[in-house]
């Protein structure tokens, strides 16, 4: 079965960062009663989860909190398409019907120095990741992809499969880095949630009172907490159609924060009032992190998120030199699997090219491998990054954004979804010519990054297909329950 392509986002300015316009998000109280008792429902499941990953001590961490249940039929993460629910198992073996290597009845496993069963059954897991994640890039012609899965003991798979620069023929490795577009969030997000930590800034500040020297002001009622959960109100620069052209007209000149703030529009509602995804509110927290630490964003991220987290391999591209090998990163003009991608590196290092990349600042400018983002996510939503009372005001930010009914819960720059049957956190990310996702399951202890370098097809597709391998869920036993 052939799988849809996801097909270009209409209207939308080839330089747009992170998602697509998700339209004005209004409350609708007592005008969809189904939508709330689905949300009741799955609120106990995000209650569950922060419980086994001993953030929060009661199932109350989460009273409110909507989670959109991704797969047929069900909302969709900011910026997917349904193509992530159109993955078939068929393109993964089920856990019942997939081959798995038999031993030779002549040599047990662990027998005369032979691998053991574990290392038996951890080889078979590695093909059948591997496999999938082949099959599923080649239906979705994706040009390079690099997946790592973190298990429950502590250990790990990375796999790649295609081209990093289809040009040279350059193979993606396991050290190949991609931009993490919107998922850049993530790491602004956990800096400024840190300063509250520390009393240095209230969730309830106004950020136009943090910000006295912007050459746009901004409405005083917008606070910290709006610009983090997207309920600021604020217009997203990257989707002024005039920002476009300049961008691309020399995609090796830098910008500044404020040359791409001048590109914000009248406002999507009054501050508080609705839901609407806005890289402008992140490129304002930005600013409030270097005014609060007086360093560069670059510099906070990296002595603050980057170097505890020992994340060697990412960097903040508007400011760091590359520390591993960039891939390049593509445009593909259509829906066709045959059309031919377009390569959008200019030379300079940054991916995809340094005008955008610098445009978005706090919204959008880290890059890495998948290994650190897997790591990253891990540690961040485990508590480790920002401790357990931090940690539950991260994951406790849904509620002022449940009753807009965005696309996929979000709170503090963090985004909620039940994937067939599986709570997780995380963030997606999209930019031209990369986009990807990154999904942590605290109750199966599992963590999926995905990195691929083009904007036309769902990562969450690449989830799907190897979450069932990663985390099977092991059917109730029919006779355990047979009276004796």
């Amino acid at each position: 079965m052939a799988i849809p392509v996801e097909p270009p986002p209409p209207a939308l300015p080839a330089s747009a960062l992170g998602e697509p316009p998700q339209g004005r998000r209004t409350a609708r109280i007592g005008r969809r009663p189904r939508m709330r008792v689905a949300a009741a429902l799955i609120a106990g499941l995000a209650g569950v989860a922060l419980l086994a990953a001993g953030i929060v001590q009661t199932t109350g961490g989460l009273a409110g909190t909507a989670i959109a249940s991704v797969g047929p039929g069900a909302s969709r993460v900011p910026g997917s398409s349904p193509l992530a629910a159109s993955v078939v198992p068929s393109i993964a073996p089920s856990p019942s019907t997939a081959p798995s290597p038999s031993p030779s009845p002549a040599v047990l496993p662990g027998a005369s120095g032979g691998p053991t069963l574990a290392e038996l059954e951890a080889a078979a897991l590695r093909a059948r990741l591997q496999a999938t994640l082949d099959r599923v890039r080649a239906r979705l012609a994706i040009p390079g992809v690099s997946v790592t899965i973190l298990f429950p003991d502590g250990s790990s798979w990375t796999g790649v499969s295609g081209l990093a620069d289809i040009a040279t023929l350059t193979p993606v490795k396991p050290t190949t880095a991609f931009a993490f577009a919107s998922m850049s969030k993530t790491f602004t997000s956990a800096l400024i949630l840190q300063l509250v930590a520390e009393g240095r800034l209230h969730l309830a500040d106004s950020a136009a009172t943090l910000l006295p020297a912007l050459k746009k002001p901004i409405d005083r009622r917008i606070t910290v907490a709006m610009l983090l959960d997207h309920t600021s109100g604020l217009q997203d620069y990257f989707l002024n159609p005039k920002i476009d052209k300049p961008l691309q007209a020399d995609p090796t000149r830098a910008w500044t924060t404020d040359q791409a703030l001048a590109y914000t529009l009248k406002p999507y509602f009054a501050p508080g009032r609705g839901w609407h995804y806005s890289n402008t509110n992140y490129l304002l927290l930005g600013l409030i992190a270097e005014r609060l630490t007086g360093e560069p964003l670059a510099v906070a991220i990296r002595t603050r998120l980057l170097e505890p987290s020992g994340l060697a391999a990412t960097w903040y591209q508007a400011a760091e030199k590359p520390r591993a090998p960039l891939a390049h990163g593509y445009r593909l003009p259509g829906v066709k699997l045959t059309v031919k991608p377009i390569d959008l590196a200019d030379g300079s290092g940054v991916a995809p090219f340094r005008s955008v990349v610098t445009a978005a600042a706090g919204a959008g400018s880290v890059a890495g491998t998948s290994g650190d983002l897997a790591r990253w996510a891990r540690r961040l939503y485990s508590g480790e990054v920002l401790g357990p009372e931090g940690t539950a005001v991260f994951l406790g930010g849904f509620a002022a954004t449940a009753p807009y009914h965005p696309s996929v819960a979000y709170g503090y720059g963090v985004q909620a979804a039940v994937i067939d049957g599986h709570a997780s956190f995380g963030h997606s990310g999209r930019l031209l010519g990369f986009r990807g996702a990154v999904r942590h399951f605290p109750v199966d202890g599992v963590t999926i990054a995905v990195l691929t370098n083009q904007s036309r097809a769902d990562p969450g597709a690449i989830v799907r297909a190897l979450l069932p391998i990663a985390a099977p869920i092991v059917p109730p036993c029919a006779m355990c329950n047979v009276a004796r």
